[in-house]
């Protein structure tokens, strides 16, 4: 379920496109802190996305595949 990883990271970088043309922009203290909080949420989704498509840590729960265990009888 790897491509759930790569259509966060497509949709982040969209998102960080749009916006970079405007953070040189900001003016005022509260502009700044906006959009220094905004590019820290955007690098922990972009770090965790990435984590998940490299393997280094598990999948969420939704996105894992969930296999029935077969159990053998013992007659």
């Amino acid at each position: 379920m790897r491509h759930y990883s790569i259509l966060k990271l497509m949709l982040a970088a969209l998102f960080l496109y749009f916006a970079w043309p405007v953070i040189p922009e900001a003016v005022t203290h509260l502009e700044k802190m906006f959009w220094l909080s905004w590019l820290a949420f955007f690098f922990l989704v972009a770090g965790a996305n990435l984590a998940t498509l490299l393997g280094m840590t598990r999948p969420p729960i939704i996105e894992q595949r969930s296999e029935p265990e077969r159990r053998m009888l013992n007659d």
